[in-house]
Formats: C-alpha cells, structure tokens, sequence
C-alpha cells in the first residue's frame, strides 16, 4: 500500500515538474548562445564557433567549452601558445589559416587529443620546431601548405601516427631531412609543390610505407634518378605536373612500384619513355599532356594491357604509327587533342572496336582514306564537346565529322597512289671515302613515306640516323662510302593506297694504300668567324696538309721493301734455274755484223765482213 502511494506521489511530481524542465533546457540553449564570442557565429547543434573574417588579432573569449569545431580563419593572429586552446579538449576541427602566424610554440596543441583535423594554410610560419604536434594522435588531416618554411626537421611529424593527409606545398622548402616523415605510419596522401627543391626527397619518402597518393607539383626538378621512389610499396597515384626543366624519364624511375594512375604533364620530355612504363602492368590512367613528344612509336606499348585512358593533350604530336597501342586491348578513351595531326589510322588500335571516347579536335587532319574507319563511327563514338574537323582537302574543309553524309564519304574520302617523279634507274660511280647521294621523292595522297632497301637488305628510313640516312625529301646519303657500300639499292614510296619502287646502282672505287693514306691525311682548313681576329687585327686562317713526315716516311719504307724484295726474288729465281741445268760451257762465243753507217768507215767495216766475241761465263 506505502508503495503504490509512493508511486502515485512520483508520477504526480514529474507531471508537475515537466514544464519547469523545459524551461531549464530553453535557459542553457539561450545559454551558451550569450556564450558566443563577440561578432562570431555559434551552433548549439553542431558545436561550432565560426569566427571567419573578423579581424581578430587574438583568440576571442567566451568561446564555450563543449566546442568540436572553431574556425578562425582570414584574421590577424600572430602567434599560437600553449594557453590558446587548453580550455577545448573536444575541439575537433581547428582552422588557422589567412592569418600573420609566424610561430607556433611546442606543446601548442597537447590538450586536443580529440582533434582529427588542423589547418595552418597560408600563414608566415618558418620553421616548425619539435613537438609543436605533440599530443595530436587522433589527427587525420594537416595542412602546413602556403607558410614560409625552408626545411622539414627530422622527426618533426613523429607522434602523428593516424595522420592521413598531409599538404605541405607552397613554402620555400629546400631540404625535407631523411626521417622528417618518420612515424607517418598511416599516412595516404602527401603534396609538395610549388617549393625549392631540386630532387625528389628519396630517402624522406622511404618511410611512408602506406602512402596511396603522392603530387609533386610545380617544381624545378631536372633529374629523375633509378629507383627515386623505392619502398612506396602501396602508391597508386603518382602525380608530377609543371617540371619544366624535365627533359627525360630514366628507365628505372618507377621501378618496384604498382601504379594505377600516372600523370606526368607540363614538362620537357621529347620522346614517350616507353622503357619505364614496362614495370607498370595495372596502370589504367596514364596522363603525358603538355609535353614535347611528336611520335608514339609502333609495338611499344604492348605491356600496358589494363590501360584504359590515355591522355596527349598539346603534346606536339606529329605522328602515331600503326601498332602504337597494339596489346592495348582495355584502351576505352584516347586524347590527342591540340596536336599536329593529320592522320589516326585504325591499325594504331589492337581493338578499335572497343574505343568509346576520342578526343581529335584541334588538329590539322587530312581527310582521306584513312580516316575512313573513323567517319563511319561518327555516331558511335564520343568527341567530346568539341567536334573534330577537316583540314584538308579543300572541298571538305572545315567541315566537322558529324556533318558528312554516307552518300559523299567515298567521294570526298580517298587516296591516290604514290609515283615517284623521273623514275629511271640511277648509276652513280664515287670514290671510296666520298659521300654519295641516291634521290627517291615522290608524289601521292597521302604524302609517301620513302624507305631504301641496302644490297646487305637493310631497310633504311627518315628515322634512321648514322653513316647512312635518309633525308625527308627521300634521298639516301651515305656520308662516307665504303667499298661494301657497292650495289643495288631499292627506294619504295607507300602510303594508303599502294606503293611505288625506284632502283638505283651504287660503285664505289677503292683506292690504294698510298692513295687511302693521303685521303686518311687529307688537305683540311680551319678559320674562324669573321669578327674573329689575331693579335695583330688580321683574319686567322689555317691550313695542314696531308703530306706530312709520317705519310713520307712510310711511303718511302714501303717502296724500299718492295724494291729490295723484288731485287731478292730474282737472284734466288737465277739461282735455282743455273743449278737445275747441270754442267754448262763457260766460254760462249758471239758473232754479229756491225749496222751500217755512212762514210768510208762504214764502207771499210763491210767489207771486213762479220766479227766475233768470245764471253766467258764466270
């Protein structure tokens, strides 16, 4: 009975109470929104204090205790202490950034255990000393970038054993220290860019053994070394953009990574580095834009068969070879944008069936048989926003793609096959050790590509380079002929539509070893510019000649030993064939009649008939 009594009387007295407790809760919500700073916004339901672009010069009061999120950005503070924040231990989120910082002390951020993310952007910080981050175990996101630092201290980053992300770019960074990453366990992101640095910090970036996205940007980076990003076992994303002072890619760069996306764009680089690429069998997004390479070789490409983007925007192409992406059977979507270009011919492809995007706008292209294959996927396959158009010839330039009708493609789009202009046989006869020249040039749409055939079967193209090569007008030039240089040589000019053959006969003289000494020593003349002058005001101007003392001495040995042997050689021969003959007579007697001459003696010595001499053999 006493507690059914009790009961009645506590239910009665929360009946009672409950407006009185609404009341109290309306009273600590008006609470803690007198609480908030002067000229801040606060959020009672969120917990958060937005003090942005206030003009404060340091950290307001009232800020309430229970706070998860304070951004004070865009102010003018100067300085973090230790005392700043030791009141917030559930703040969260801190936002620092667009202030005049120039210090932060150590042990600035001891009390936030809680904080998982701190932005010091742009500020005027210099040098971070240790343990400034000490404390901050639960941090998952820093931003230092757009500061003043110079150099990153060993060790400086070591109890931020969950950081994720860390942007460290846009300072005046000149050396990151070999540990200044150590105890970055967990770390999956990390951007330098737009700092001092002349190598990429190899020893620095070993120790982030998780790191998943690396973007080095902006950076005057000349050399890329064997090997410059070893134990990044888990990088995927590789980002390197604005090197301008990049020429090559050693094949050896990437090596020991498994790399799924690589862009290398804005740099210096004249030729597509195929050799390091060959390490990367699961890259499916590749990206070499903005570069200076003019050619994508043939059968290069074969070990990138997961590659499904492939990205040379303004890369200067000149040309794409058939084959270029043979093996490249996942390609899905090409950009070859903003080059020169006047063809993409469908044998580039290993499977042309499968691309679904194409990207060719901004480009000279010749609309001729060979874009065939693409104006009949027209409709089919994407070009993005900007439609490709025609360059040439005349009747359909201008005109974009999606505008040809079927009926006129077979009109408009054709080729013609190459004949090669005076075509009779050539007979050249040049010295051993002269140039010689055979001329091939051609007519046909699309312009003939000339490639020479050797009489050793050697074929030899405009790519060619050494002794022999081949001019872009098609002639072949030997620049020093040999006597095995002899023979017939075959010029063939093929595009599209067919092919033309020229032959050409090539006899080279050889000279003898006197006359291959004089040419090895031949006659040379140096001289200088004209603004160039000697001590005395006058033009220099050298001469050696090729008859030195050497060339004299060993021609004149040489004809002494085949003098003298000769001189041997009889003697011996005179020698054996007396003793072949046995016995002989020594006396040998000689009769003649002496030729007649005028006068009375001549007269008196024919009458006296003929006369004898008698010759002893000795």
């Amino acid at each position: 009975m006493v507690d059914c009594i009790s009961k009645v009387m506590l239910h009665t007295a929360i009946s009672c109470w409950q407006p009185f407790l609404g009341l109290a809760l309306v009273l600590v919500f008006v609470g803690s929104a007198l609480g908030c700073p002067a000229r801040c916004e606060c959020s009672a339901q969120s917990k958060s204090v937005i003090c942005h672009r206030k003009r404060l010069l340091a950290i307001p009061e009232g800020i309430p205790i229970e706070t998860r999120v304070l951004d004070l950005s865009k102010n003018k503070l100067r300085s973090v202490n230790p005392d700043n924040f030791s009141s917030f231990p559930q703040l969260e989120e801190l936002d620092l950034s667009d202030n005049i910082i120039g210090s932060v002390e150590p042990g600035a951020f001891n009390a936030l255990v809680n904080m998982h993310s701190l932005s010091l952007k742009s500020n005027r910080i210099k040098l971070i000393p240790l343990g400034v981050f000490t404390g901050l175990a639960n941090l998952t996101l820093l931003d230092i970038s757009d500061n003043k630092i110079v150099i990153l201290l060993d060790y400086m980053f070591q109890d931020l054993h969950n950081l994720k992300v860390l942007e460290v770019g846009d300072n005046d960074l000149v050396y990151i220290s070999h540990r200044a990453f150590s105890g970055l366990l967990g770390l999956e992101s990390l951007t330098l860019e737009r700092c001092n640095l002349t190598m990429v910090p190899t020893e620095a970036l070993s120790h982030l053994h998780n790191l998943v996205t690396l973007r080095l940007r902006q950076l005057n980076i000349a050399v890329l070394h064997p090997n410059s990003f070893r134990k990044l076992f888990r990088l995927r994303h590789l980002e390197i953009d604005s090197w301008p002072a990049l020429d090559s890619f050693p094949a050896d760069t990437l090596q020991g990574l498994n790399l799924t996306t690589l862009s290398v764009t804005n740099t210096n680089l004249s030729a597509f580095p195929y050799q390091a690429f060959r390490h990367l069998p699961y890259l499916t997004h590749l990206n070499l834009s903005f570069s200076r390479i003019a050619h994508v070789q043939g059968g290069m490409l074969a070990e990138l068969g997961r590659l499904r983007e492939l990205h040379l925007v303004g890369a200067g192409l000149l040309a794409i070879e058939p084959y270029a992406f043979q093996g490249m059977r996942s390609l899905r979507v090409l950009n070859v944008s903003h080059n020169q270009l006047d063809t993409l011919e469908r044998s580039a492809f290993q499977a042309p069936e499968v691309l679904e995007k194409l990207l060719i706008d901004g480009n000279p292209l010749v609309c001729d048989c060979r874009l065939m294959w693409l104006l009949q996927r027209r409709h089919s396959i994407q070009f993005g926003e900007a439609q490709p158009e025609c360059g040439t010839p005349e009747g359909v330039r201008g005109r974009p793609f999606r505008e040809f009708k079927e009926s006129l493609l077979s009109y408009y789009v054709t080729c013609t096959k190459p004949r090669i202009r005076q075509n009779k046989t050539q007979l050249l006869f040049v010295d051993e050790g002269q140039p010689a020249r055979l001329y091939c040039s051609a007519d046909g749409t699309p312009r003939p590509t000339v490639t020479w055939l050797t009489p050793r079967q050697r074929h030899v193209t405009y790519k060619s380079s050494g002794r022999v090569a081949v001019h872009a007008s098609g002639t072949l030039e030997i620049k020093v002929s040999e006597v095995h240089d002899s023979g017939v040589y075959v010029c063939v000019a093929s595009n599209a539509a067919g092919n033309d053959s020229l032959s050409a006969s090539l006899a080279v003289k050889s000279l003898g070893i006197s006359d291959r000494s004089l040419y090895a020593n031949r006659t040379s003349q140096y001289y200088t510019e004209p603004n160039s002058t000697a001590t005395n005001g006058t033009n220099l101007f050298n001469m050696t000649f090729g008859l030195d003392l050497k060339t004299i001495l060993v021609s004149t040995a040489m004809g002494c030993f085949t003098f003298l042997g000769v001189v041997l050689f009889c003697f011996l021969l005179l020698f054996v064939w007396s003793r072949g003959k046995g016995k002989h007579k020594s006396n040998i007697d000689i009769e003649y009649v002496p030729r007649k001459s005028a006068g009375a003696a001549a007269e008196g010595a024919e009458q006296a008939g003929p006369r004898r001499v008698n010759m002893k053999m000795i």
